[in-house]
């Protein structure tokens, strides 16, 4: 063999690494499972296939197309399972959209009605823009750990989005009870959910650059290791906004999130227990105070403790709900079969209850599995990337949907009170999958930089011994 052609098989292997292929057969297996999963609804619904079909259909190929394309492009040791995933959960969630848009159709036409706008062109057109910005921080975060320098600016922009609509008039700024919005004429949009990412970075590069203090040893108590009491500034912050976010704005959800990751993200990089006693006992005495001073958190308590007490008014959405979550049982009533629109915010926050009542226990059981995968493999990247920083910002990045889900699902099922919060790529709603995008691509970022082969050092030339160098070597005593 020619030692030009040595390299051919080697360059072989290095392309099949990259998963590419493997993310491609994924992503058409979602694509097949998608369509006919809206054949299906349509055939319950409609008992013939309409327009909608095929509007969806192709543009739920042409968007995964630009986002596989991209990832090929951009990231292309990416990890092939994360986007497949996020294709699946987004796809299913437009079959569900499409779904309640036909229930409300089908009752304003019965009732005499204006027939109302349809959610799954809303949903799709956000689709397109949140795989337009997951192209864009793909294209622009060619190293993730280039972030790590913008992580006061990021906090500081992070804090401004979080705090802006707790400050601003609730005729911009609220929207059923809570002051999470900002609204400009038509347009509306969360900036907690873009917060959560800048705070994300914040956080990873603050404890990477700081990571001595928090280690340092303090006083021994019940055999843990407790921090010094001026390390506990981070600890502070994040409680100071999570209460500042409860009392302003009124939202349980994104609470219970900051203060979550912020948790996760201190006891990550400093591998001590006691960070997490402390965290959780703040996070028990802020909710102890926060249930007798604010009666929007006692009315969520109460219902949740019993939501029949008081049926008709704060109990009746988790009633339905699990009214839903019952009538589908074991296998479901099938796609397009059952009534989820008789729960309310049944394309939002209640989600779980609509694909529980059609799906059953084995569908929410399979699309658990694909969030399980999801999230494990944002983990995995976390391990497997070799800096500091990366190793935080993913695991910070894939704690995050973990706990959405957690803190959804909770809601929906009553395990938890209710917070306001939608499932990742599942939901309805603009805000929460755009960002919930660029999470993601700053997730394959990592993946890239972890499974990439390192550059190769070149080889020192071998020098023919009659020409080498004299050495002195000591001899050890």
């Amino acid at each position: 063999m020619a030692a030009g052609d040595a390299h051919v098989p080697a360059q072989a292997a290095q392309a099949m690494a990259t998963g590419r292929s493997i993310e491609l057969i994924l992503l058409g297996f979602a694509t097949v499972l998608v369509t006919g999963a809206l054949a299906l609804v349509e055939a319950n619904q409609e008992q013939e296939l309409t327009s909608s079909i095929v509007f969806v259909g192709l543009a739920y190929l042409a968007l995964f197309a630009v986002g596989h394309l991209a990832v090929r492009r951009f990231a292309p040791y990416a990890d092939p399972l994360i986007l497949p995933c996020v294709a699946l959960l987004n796809g299913l969630g437009l079959v569900m959209i499409h779904r309640l848009d036909l229930a409300e159709v089908e009752k304003a036409t019965a009732l005499g009605r204006e027939l109302p706008t349809e959610l799954i062109t809303r949903q799709v057109a956000w689709t397109a823009i949140g795989v337009a910005l997951f192209v864009v921080v793909l294209w622009l975060v060619r190293d993730h750990r280039t972030l790590a320098r913008y992580g006061y600016t990021a906090g500081f922009v992070g804090l401004i989005l979080l705090a802006l609509p707790g400050v601003l008039p609730s005729e911009i700024s609220e929207v059923n009870g809570a002051k999470i919005w900002l609204r400009v004429g038509g347009f509306s949009i969360q900036p907690g959910e873009f917060a959560k990412i800048l705070l994300i970075v914040f956080f990873a590069a603050f404890l990477v650059q700081k990571r001595e203090l928090f280690t340092t040893a303090g006083r021994r108590f019940l055999g843990m290791e407790l921090p010094r009491a001026r390390d506990m500034a981070p600890m502070l912050l994040a409680w100071g906004l999570s209460i500042g976010v409860l009392v302003l704005e009124r939202d349980l959800g994104t609470s219970l999130l900051t203060f979550g990751i912020v948790l996760v993200l201190l006891y990550t990089a400093t591998e001590r227990v006691s960070w997490l006693v402390i965290g959780l006992s703040f996070f028990i005495g802020g909710a102890l105070v926060s249930y007798q001073l604010f009666d929007h958190v006692q009315r969520r308590v109460e219902a949740w403790l019993d939501p029949f007490a008081d049926y008709n008014d704060s109990g009746f959405q988790i009633a339905q709900s699990l009214f839903g979550l019952g009538t589908g049982g074991v296998g479901g009533t099938g796609l397009g079969a059952g009534r989820p629109d008789l729960v309310p915010f049944a394309e939002s926050d209640f989600m779980l209850s609509t694909l529980g009542e059609e799906l059953g226990l084995i569908g929410l059981a399979a699309i658990l599995v694909v969030y399980l995968v999801l999230i494990t493999r944002g983990l995995r990247s976390a391990l497997s990337v070799r800096d500091s920083f990366g190793k935080l910002l993913a695991t910070g990045l894939a704690f995050t949907l973990a706990l959405q889900v957690f803190i959804v699902i909770g809601g929906a099922s009553k395990l938890i009170p209710l917070t306001g919060l939608t499932l990742p790529f599942l939901s309805y709603g603009g805000s929460s999958l755009v960002a919930n995008y660029a999470l993601v691509a700053l997730l394959l970022r990592i993946s890239h930089a972890a499974r990439a082969p390192q550059p190769r050092r070149p080889a020192a030339p071998v020098v023919p011994i009659a020409d080498a160098g004299t050495e002195l070597v000591e001899r050890p005593r």
